[in-house]
């Protein structure tokens, strides 16, 4: 039977706070939060928030099979290094074309750049490379996609990769945890009936809070960064 509502997050919000304090221990390594859009971006937000990280958006665009695209055969992860993920056994026994899985790579790579655009205003990703870096969702299924993001973030070399969700079944939280180096989960329902489940609101996030909270937390990041360094002194 679905979860007792009492059990649930009040929304994608409630749930940010809760993982961000249980992610706090990470805050002295200066972390960047990786949100997953669209649903994964308010959870993300607190988390940026209260461990006062740097947060950036995760684009992951599966790769199906030519007309049948549902059956992914690999993803493709947005980055300052973009990461291709391919299952190359399953495209081999298909007979897929080389080709043909270049050119959705390329489909995939423009809606990326297109979203990155809408979203954060065409900034660049910045750099993985040697940082501890916390991919965030507002929950997990299955955990396919996920998986991809996770070993394509892992080919930028960070120093420390953490998976972070409010909700995932057991049996995906094992698929995923030789992926990364740590995994924070803080419901594990057998079973999953659906991740919306655990919300008492699962409201559609919409571009336009995409683009808010995007911009939020820049402006809070870039304040206090300032107010570290405090006014400058005049010099002259």
């Amino acid at each position: 039977m679905p979860p007792e509502r009492s059990t649930a997050f009040a929304n994608r919000q409630a749930a940010g706070r809760a993982l961000a304090a249980a992610l706090l221990p990470l805050a002295s390594s200066h972390p960047l939060v990786l949100a997953l859009p669209r649903g994964g971006v308010p959870v993300a937000f607190e988390v940026a928030k209260a461990l006062d990280a740097e947060m950036d958006l995760l684009f992951v665009r599966k790769i199906g099979i030519p007309g049948h695209e549902e059956y992914g055969v690999g993803a493709m992860v947005d980055g300052a290094d973009p990461q291709v993920v391919l299952d190359e056994n399953t495209i081999e026994r298909l007979g897929i074309r080389k080709e043909m899985i270049q050119a959705i790579i390329t489909r995939q790579r423009a809606e990326i750049e297109r979203q990155r655009h809408l979203y954060a205003g065409g900034r660049q990703p910045p750099s993985l490379t040697g940082r501890a870096v916390i991919i965030v969702d507002d929950g997990i299924a299955t955990g396919g996609t996920m998986r991809a993001a996770l070993r394509a973030v892992r080919r930028n070399r960070p120093a420390r990769l953490v998976l972070a969700v409010p909700v995932a079944p057991p049996e995906t939280i094992a698929l995923l945890a030789g992926e990364c180096d740590q995994i924070v989960c803080l419901l594990q329902p057998q079973p999953l009936y659906a991740v919306g489940a655990y919300y008492r609101d699962f409201s559609q996030v919409e571009d336009v809070d995409v683009i808010r909270l995007v911009t939020q937390a820049s402006n809070l990041r870039r304040q206090r960064l300032t107010n570290r360094v405090g006014p400058h002194s005049d010099t002259t």
